[in-house]
Parts: C-alpha cells; structure tokens; sequence
C-alpha cells in the first residue's frame, strides 16, 4: 500500500479525523469571503501563520477600509514579507469586494481560472487556496508542503521550479487521484497531507 494512503488512513482513526471534519465544516459556512481572498493574497511566498495574525488584526472591515498605509504597517508588524506589494494587492481586490456574486454561479475550475486571470497577486495556488476556504472541495493547493509529500511518496517526478497553468492541473491530476483512492474529496486530503507535514490543521 501506498505509504502516503496508509498514513492518512491510519490518521483518520484518531483524534484528527474530527478536527479535520470541523475545519470543512468551517471553511463551508465561512461569509466573510473577502477577507478570506485578501488572506489568500497574504499567503502567497508567505507562513499561513502570518497571514491568519494579519487577518485576525485587520478583519474584514479593515481590508475593505483602511488605507494601503495602515495595511501596509500591520503587514510590517507581523513580519510578513513584501509589505508593499501585498497591501497594494489588497487595496486593487477591492473591486472585487463582492466576490461571492461574482463566481458563485460558475462551476469550480471557471471560477478558479477567473481568480487567477483577474485578482492581481493570485495564482493558481492562491485561487484554489480561496476556493476551498470558502467551501469549495475538488481544488487542489500545490503549496510547498503538499509538492514535497508528494515527491517524497512518488505521486510526482520531480518538484517543479514553477507552477504553470498546464503543469498545476497535471499535478492536481494526480492529487485528486489520491483522493479518491481514500474516498474524500480534496479539500479534506489537502488537510491531513497538510497535518502529516507540519503537524497542524490550519487553512
């Protein structure tokens, strides 16, 4: 058995399994849907960590509110890196301040290629990241963590320098694949490949 399945399997016998099911259980009822993307566009090169201190500080209103300066001193403040274009991306996203009107009638993949094609400082990564924050299921976040798990276990040849459009859907391909041999959609394998790396279930 594949060592990467056997690990996840043998997880969801223990305590995670539930801590795992109240994450999604979040992530489907979360509303506050444009701070989540500003969050996304902070995760980018960036610590979950930090950017979840910096939404926790800034809040909803502040990232629809503030000006970029007090953005940009919050950022500082948290050490995250890139304070001037983050707050500058986050100032731009506002725009698209209803984002949930704007995607929610189309299908998971239209929704992700338009995050990625129109939000400034997301990529494919950071779109799939969003989508499953905010309940979305069947998107994969090739984040570093997940990358290396699965090179280590042979899902992927190699870790690839850069994430192009063509390369990121093969190597969902393949993670999507692995979902379905443990019967759980991808936000919830991401989640316990997640734990299995860092020994946390964040988002």
């Amino acid at each position: 058995m594949d060592l990467l399945i056997k690990q996840i399997r043998e997880l969801q016998n223990t305590p995670i399994k539930q801590v795992v099911e109240t994450r999604l259980k979040e992530f489907e009822n979360n509303n506050e849907w444009f701070s989540e993307l500003c969050f996304c566009l902070l995760t980018a090169n960036s610590k979950a960590e930090t950017a979840i201190n910096i939404q926790k500080e800034l809040g909803q209103e502040g990232f629809l509110n503030l000006e970029q300066d007090k953005i940009k001193q919050v950022i500082i403040k948290n050490k995250h890196r890139f304070h001037n274009n983050k707050s500058k991306y986050i100032v731009e996203a506002r725009k698209y301040k209803n984002i949930k009107n704007l995607i929610e009638n189309q299908n998971e993949i239209e929704a992700r290629n338009w995050l990625a094609e129109n939000v400034k400082g997301l990529g494919y990564k950071e779109a799939s990241h969003f989508m499953r924050n905010v309940g979305y299921k069947n998107l994969a976040i090739l984040d570093r963590h997940i990358l290396r798990l699965m090179f280590e276990n042979k899902n992927i040849n190699e870790i690839p320098k850069s994430l192009n459009k063509k390369i990121y859907f093969e190597i969902e391909n393949k993670f999507n694949n692995i979902a379905k041999n443990l019967k759980m959609n991808s936000a919830e394998l991401d989640l316990y490949m997640w734990y299995i790396r860092t020994g946390k279930v964040l988002k």
